[in-house]
Protein backbone atom coordinates (compact mmCIF):
# COMPACT_ATOMS: atom_id res chain seq x y z
CA UNK A 1 0.00 0.00 0.00
CA UNK A 2 1.28 3.40 -0.71
CA UNK A 3 -0.39 6.56 0.42
CA UNK A 4 1.30 9.98 0.36
CA UNK A 5 4.59 8.52 -0.83
CA UNK A 6 5.83 10.76 -3.08
CA UNK A 7 8.19 13.30 -0.83
CA UNK A 8 8.87 15.15 -3.50
CA UNK A 9 5.22 17.05 -3.25
CA UNK A 10 3.25 18.48 -0.17
CA UNK A 11 0.79 15.80 1.34
CA UNK A 12 -1.57 17.46 3.66
CA UNK A 13 -4.41 15.58 5.88
CA UNK A 14 -7.29 17.47 8.04
CA UNK A 15 -7.35 14.17 10.01
CA UNK A 16 -10.28 15.33 12.41
CA UNK A 17 -12.51 14.88 9.57
CA UNK A 18 -11.56 11.34 8.58
CA UNK A 19 -13.69 7.94 9.67
CA UNK A 20 -11.85 5.99 11.53
CA UNK A 21 -10.07 2.65 10.00
CA UNK A 22 -10.23 -0.56 11.88
CA UNK A 23 -6.99 -1.93 12.31
CA UNK A 24 -6.03 -5.89 12.93
CA UNK A 25 -6.51 -5.58 16.52
CA UNK A 26 -9.40 -5.06 17.86
CA UNK A 27 -10.49 -2.17 19.63
CA UNK A 28 -7.57 0.05 17.81
CA UNK A 29 -8.48 2.08 14.80
CA UNK A 30 -6.42 4.70 12.97
CA UNK A 31 -6.69 7.75 10.53
CA UNK A 32 -3.89 6.73 7.98
CA UNK A 33 -1.43 9.85 7.04
CA UNK A 34 1.45 8.42 5.07
CA UNK A 35 2.44 4.69 4.12
CA UNK A 36 4.87 2.39 2.13
CA UNK A 37 4.05 -0.72 2.84
CA UNK A 38 1.66 -2.99 4.20
CA UNK A 39 0.85 -4.29 8.19
CA UNK A 40 4.49 -3.84 8.27
CA UNK A 41 5.21 -0.76 7.02
CA UNK A 42 6.98 2.81 6.86
CA UNK A 43 3.90 4.82 8.35
CA UNK A 44 2.40 7.44 9.56
CA UNK A 45 -0.76 7.51 11.54
CA UNK A 46 -3.02 8.95 14.26
CA UNK A 47 -4.36 5.81 15.89
CA UNK A 48 -7.31 5.57 18.81
CA UNK A 49 -7.24 2.76 21.43
CA UNK A 50 -10.63 2.03 23.30
CA UNK A 51 -10.23 1.74 27.12
CA UNK A 52 -9.27 -1.49 27.89
CA UNK A 53 -7.56 -2.23 24.29
CA UNK A 54 -4.25 -3.24 23.85
CA UNK A 55 -1.98 -4.99 21.20
CA UNK A 56 0.38 -8.07 21.91
CA UNK A 57 3.41 -7.83 22.94
CA UNK A 58 5.86 -6.59 19.73
CA UNK A 59 9.58 -5.69 18.80
CA UNK A 60 10.04 -2.17 16.76
CA UNK A 61 12.45 -3.37 14.09
CA UNK A 62 12.33 -0.10 12.71
CA UNK A 63 11.80 1.92 15.68
CA UNK A 64 8.62 4.11 17.23
CA UNK A 65 7.89 7.45 18.24
CA UNK A 66 4.51 9.10 19.15
CA UNK A 67 3.02 11.61 20.94
CA UNK A 68 0.11 11.40 23.13
CA UNK A 69 -2.84 13.44 21.93
CA UNK A 70 -5.93 12.11 24.36
CA UNK A 71 -6.04 10.24 27.02
CA UNK A 72 -3.23 7.94 28.40
CA UNK A 73 -1.10 5.37 26.45
CA UNK A 74 0.53 2.69 28.70
CA UNK A 75 2.56 -0.19 28.45
CA UNK A 76 5.26 -2.24 30.58
CA UNK A 77 7.69 1.14 30.64
CA UNK A 78 4.64 3.24 32.35
CA UNK A 79 1.83 5.54 31.50
CA UNK A 80 2.02 8.45 29.52
CA UNK A 81 -0.51 11.15 29.46
CA UNK A 82 -1.28 13.77 26.83
CA UNK A 83 1.80 15.78 25.75
CA UNK A 84 4.09 13.30 26.19
CA UNK A 85 6.62 12.61 23.50
CA UNK A 86 7.85 8.85 23.22
CA UNK A 87 11.10 7.34 21.49
CA UNK A 88 11.17 3.60 21.05
CA UNK A 89 14.31 3.21 19.24
CA UNK A 90 15.06 -0.36 16.91
CA UNK A 91 14.85 -3.25 18.74
CA UNK A 92 12.61 -2.18 21.50
CA UNK A 93 9.89 -4.29 22.93
CA UNK A 94 6.61 -3.46 24.56
CA UNK A 95 3.06 -4.42 25.07
CA UNK A 96 0.92 -1.39 23.90
CA UNK A 97 -2.62 -0.55 25.69
CA UNK A 98 -4.43 1.65 27.09
CA UNK A 99 -6.84 1.08 29.81
CA UNK A 100 -9.16 4.11 29.76
CA UNK A 101 -8.76 4.73 25.88
CA UNK A 102 -6.23 7.17 24.27
CA UNK A 103 -5.54 8.59 20.73
CA UNK A 104 -2.07 9.09 19.89
CA UNK A 105 0.21 10.44 16.80
CA UNK A 106 2.57 7.67 15.64
CA UNK A 107 5.36 7.38 13.37
CA UNK A 108 6.83 3.38 12.55
CA UNK A 109 10.09 2.55 10.41
CA UNK A 110 11.83 6.01 10.35
CA UNK A 111 14.64 6.04 12.40
CA UNK A 112 17.99 5.78 12.17
CA UNK A 113 18.94 2.12 12.12
CA UNK A 114 21.79 2.54 14.40
CA UNK A 115 19.79 4.57 17.17
CA UNK A 116 19.43 3.05 20.32
CA UNK A 117 18.14 6.17 22.79
CA UNK A 118 14.95 5.32 24.44
CA UNK A 119 13.22 8.23 25.84
CA UNK A 120 10.18 9.88 26.77
CA UNK A 121 9.77 13.84 27.30
CA UNK A 122 6.17 15.47 29.07
CA UNK A 123 6.01 18.67 27.20
CA UNK A 124 3.47 19.94 29.81
CA UNK A 125 6.46 20.17 31.51
CA UNK A 126 8.56 21.65 29.18
CA UNK A 127 10.76 25.03 29.02
CA UNK A 128 9.80 26.81 26.01
CA UNK A 129 12.54 29.28 24.32
CA UNK A 130 11.69 32.54 22.32
CA UNK A 131 12.85 31.28 18.94
CA UNK A 132 15.40 33.72 17.38
CA UNK A 133 14.26 35.93 14.15
CA UNK A 134 10.79 34.41 14.82
CA UNK A 135 8.60 36.85 17.05
CA UNK A 136 5.46 35.34 18.86
CA UNK A 137 6.93 32.07 18.48
CA UNK A 138 8.40 29.51 21.51
CA UNK A 139 10.28 25.97 20.78
CA UNK A 140 10.44 22.96 22.93
CA UNK A 141 13.17 20.71 21.34
CA UNK A 142 12.13 16.96 21.67
CA UNK A 143 14.95 15.24 19.75
CA UNK A 144 18.11 16.47 17.72
CA UNK A 145 20.85 14.39 15.50
CA UNK A 146 22.65 14.51 12.38
CA UNK A 147 19.07 13.67 10.26
CA UNK A 148 16.51 15.25 12.28
CA UNK A 149 15.32 18.05 14.84
CA UNK A 150 11.89 17.28 16.40
CA UNK A 151 10.17 20.16 18.35
CA UNK A 152 7.04 21.78 19.98
CA UNK A 153 6.46 25.01 18.81
CA UNK A 154 3.54 27.21 20.65
CA UNK A 155 2.50 30.48 18.15
CA UNK A 156 1.15 33.42 19.84
CA UNK A 157 -2.05 34.77 18.58
CA UNK A 158 -2.30 36.98 15.00
CA UNK A 159 1.54 35.40 14.66
CA UNK A 160 2.51 35.05 10.72
CA UNK A 161 6.05 33.82 10.29
CA UNK A 162 7.42 31.42 7.17
CA UNK A 163 8.33 27.82 7.38
CA UNK A 164 11.55 27.04 5.46
CA UNK A 165 11.65 23.15 4.52
CA UNK A 166 15.16 23.08 3.10
CA UNK A 167 15.67 19.56 4.14
CA UNK A 168 11.84 18.65 4.31
CA UNK A 169 9.31 19.70 7.38
CA UNK A 170 6.59 17.81 8.56
CA UNK A 171 3.98 19.41 10.89
CA UNK A 172 0.62 17.85 13.27
CA UNK A 173 -1.69 20.68 14.68
CA UNK A 174 -1.93 19.84 18.84
CA UNK A 175 -4.24 22.76 19.65
CA UNK A 176 -5.88 25.90 18.31
CA UNK A 177 -5.16 26.20 14.44
CA UNK A 178 -3.48 28.37 11.57
CA UNK A 179 -4.46 29.47 7.86
CA UNK A 180 -1.95 28.89 4.68
CA UNK A 181 -2.87 30.33 1.69
CA UNK A 182 -6.58 30.50 2.84
CA UNK A 183 -6.73 26.83 3.92
CA UNK A 184 -7.44 26.24 7.54
CA UNK A 185 -5.30 23.84 9.76
CA UNK A 186 -7.16 22.50 12.74
CA UNK A 187 -6.06 20.46 15.56
CA UNK A 188 -5.08 17.03 13.56
CA UNK A 189 -4.03 18.81 10.65
CA UNK A 190 -0.81 17.27 9.65
CA UNK A 191 1.45 19.01 6.87
CA UNK A 192 4.61 17.72 5.57
CA UNK A 193 6.50 20.19 2.78
CA UNK A 194 9.50 18.52 0.64
CA UNK A 195 12.62 19.68 0.31
CA UNK A 196 13.01 23.01 -0.76
CA UNK A 197 9.90 24.63 0.01
CA UNK A 198 7.91 26.99 1.98
CA UNK A 199 5.27 28.09 3.32
CA UNK A 200 3.55 31.40 4.61
CA UNK A 201 1.34 30.49 8.07
CA UNK A 202 -0.32 32.72 9.89
CA UNK A 203 -2.21 31.88 13.07
CA UNK A 204 -5.55 33.05 14.47
CA UNK A 205 -6.64 34.80 17.11
CA UNK A 206 -5.85 32.21 19.80
CA UNK A 207 -2.43 30.81 18.28
CA UNK A 208 -1.72 27.70 17.63
CA UNK A 209 0.24 25.21 19.14
CA UNK A 210 2.25 22.18 16.43
CA UNK A 211 4.47 19.57 16.90
CA UNK A 212 6.97 20.03 13.83
CA UNK A 213 9.90 17.66 12.61
CA UNK A 214 12.85 19.35 10.62
CA UNK A 215 15.48 17.71 8.13
CA UNK A 216 14.59 13.87 7.89
CA UNK A 217 13.68 14.28 4.04
CA UNK A 218 17.63 15.17 3.25
CA UNK A 219 17.61 10.77 2.92
CA UNK A 220 15.06 9.42 0.69
CA UNK A 221 12.30 7.05 2.82
CA UNK A 222 12.41 3.69 3.10
CA UNK A 223 10.21 1.12 2.53
CA UNK A 224 10.68 -1.38 5.56
CA UNK A 225 12.69 -4.37 5.51
CA UNK A 226 11.10 -7.44 6.73
CA UNK A 227 13.24 -9.14 9.86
Amino acid sequence: MELNADFHRRAVVHAADMDWTPSPMSGVDRRMLDRIGDEIARATSIVRYAPGSRFSAHTHTGGEEFFVLEGVFQDEHGDYPAGTYVRNPPTTRHTPGSEAGCVIFVKLWQFDMDDRTQFSVDTSAGDYAPVADAPGVTRLALHEDKYEHVCVERWAADTTLMLEAPDGLELLVLEAGFTAGGEKFGVQSWLRLPRGARMKAEAGKTGAKVWIKRGHLARPPQAPVRP
